[in-house]
């Protein structure tokens, strides 16, 4: 009985040391990257994102909890401004600080996540003017924990959060075409 016990232990202590080993080697790095065609000037595009005021009409994370609180600072839009959430267990607790506006061209923002877990990423969307039409560029990237590398091996990250950023993207297009 007790070979048995000492079998198992040292099974189940083979399989952590494995599992440990996997996860440990994952990539630190990541980005996820989504892009959409719009049928507006950059102009009209980039304010889309540009102002935090305007971001409730078509993120992807704005309708999870129709009581979330949102606390939007600093100026109406570009460099400085900020947009604190605090929602249900679904949308979390974070916050996003407008790093970099070079308009019509890049938004650069500090993503930190605060609940239900804790990181800190940076979001980028790019613009560029093709044919009269607008191509936005909506990337996250960041380092990944030992936690998220070990998460990342049951979820797909890319494709769960890459699905949001096709919903939001689909969203700002509707929203910006439809101002036509």
């Amino acid at each position: 009985m007790l070979e048995y016990f000492l079998y198992a232990a040292f099974a189940l202590a083979a399989i952590v040391v494995v599992f440990l080993i996997v996860v440990a080697m994952q990539p630190t790095d990541f980005r996820i990257t989504r892009s959409a065609v719009i049928s507006a000037p950059l102009a009209e595009v980039f304010g889309q994102v540009n102002n935090f005021q305007r971001w409730e009409a078509w993120s992807p994370w704005a309708k999870l909890d129709p009581d979330m609180k949102l606390t939007i600072a600093g100026p109406p839009a570009g460099t400085g401004a900020t947009y604190h959430w605090v929602g249900n267990s679904k949308a979390g607790e974070g916050r996003m600080t407008l790093l970099e506006s070079r308009p019509n061209e890049l938004i650069q923002i500090k993503l930190e996540f605060i609940k239900p877990f804790v990181a800190t990423n940076t979001t980028e969307f790019s613009f560029k003017n093709e044919a009269g039409k607008t191509v936005v560029i909506w990337s996250m990237f960041g380092k990944n924990s030992f936690m998220l590398k070990a998460f990342g091996l049951m979820m797909n990250m890319d494709k769960m959060v890459g699905r949001d950023f096709e919903k939001g993207l689909a969203s700002m297009k509707s929203v910006v075409e439809a101002k036509k």
